[in-house]
């Protein structure tokens, strides 16, 4: 594992992008780090095998928060940018990052325009986490949401909680309209 780490932490720092990590990377990492604190644990601290697996622990921990820091700092400099990530290079354990990271840039955003529009901004009532209410505008067929549920068929002036990035991609594509909830 330490070979796999080592390598995903260098293909991250070389590269501008967020580089794709294989499926449950984090847990078997996660596994991989509790084994050599067991393992340590076992050990008589003064044997060279206990040095040695106290060292790889110092070693693998500060890689592992080196690599995951350089991927929270893509994935912000992404979301600053007004990009979306693409789904395929985050693990599971970094999409819920991810999408709370753009509720946070979207809220910035918001707040940003209001003030150059001359206005206050409205003060933004918490939503369901991750969701956001629509009026549908046009026919839809069933979509798969962010969160890879099943959404739909909708027709027109349908009300709908969906998963935040979809609703607002329909609202940009024109087929939905966001519904202020007071």
């Amino acid at each position: 594992m330490y070979d796999e780490l080592f390598e995903a932490w260098k293909r991250e720092k070389e590269s501008m992008e967020i580089q794709p990590l294989p499926k449950g990377f984090y847990a078997r990492l996660a596994d991989y780090v509790k084994k050599i604190s067991e393992e340590k644990r076992m050990l008589d601290e003064k044997t060279v095998k206990a040095r040695l697996l106290q060292k790889e622990e110092e070693n693998v921990k500060k890689i592992i928060a080196k690599m995951i820091k350089v991927r929270y700092e893509k994935i912000m400099r992404v979301v600053t940018s007004g990009e979306s990530v693409p789904a395929a290079t985050l693990t599971e354990e970094e999409e819920g990052l991810y999408r709370e990271v753009r509720i946070q840039a979207d809220s910035y955003q918001d707040f940003l325009k209001s003030i150059l529009q001359g206005r206050l901004p409205k003060e933004r009532k918490p939503k369901a986490r991750g969701l956001m209410v629509i009026r549908i505008l046009k026919e839809l067929p069933q979509i798969i949401g962010a969160d890879m549920k099943t959404y739909g068929p909708f027709k027109p002036e349908d009300i709908a909680s969906i998963p935040e990035e979809n609703a607002k991609n329909l609202i940009k594509q024109g087929v939905a309209t966001e519904v202020e909830i007071q």
